[in-house]
């Protein structure tokens, strides 16, 4: 089911998401429209993460691009991180 949820995007996201190739540029659109079209879809593997990013969720993008957001509410989230596993855990 569709859900309508307000979706803002911090600056550090918007500058990483722009180094991105614009053929991961695109996975992520896809793979946002499937996020808020069915949030637990298997493809996603939505968790919530823990130590440095505790309180954030992730959801894939590809096998190795993560995007991070932060839920403020059941209608309100923020994108704060997008890039590789090794580019966001180090």
């Amino acid at each position: 089911m569709k859900q309508h949820v307000k979706i803002e995007y911090t600056k550090r996201f918007t500058k990483q998401y722009s180094k991105l190739s614009p053929k991961f540029r695109e996975q992520f659109k896809k793979r946002q429209r499937l996020w808020l079209n069915d949030p637990y879809n298997s493809q996603l593997h939505l968790h919530m993460l823990t130590g440095e990013y505790a309180g954030l969720y992730s959801i894939n993008i590809t096998g190795d691009i993560r995007a991070l957001y932060e839920k403020i509410n059941d209608s309100y989230v923020i994108f704060g991180f997008i890039g590789t596993h090794s580019q966001l855990y180090g």
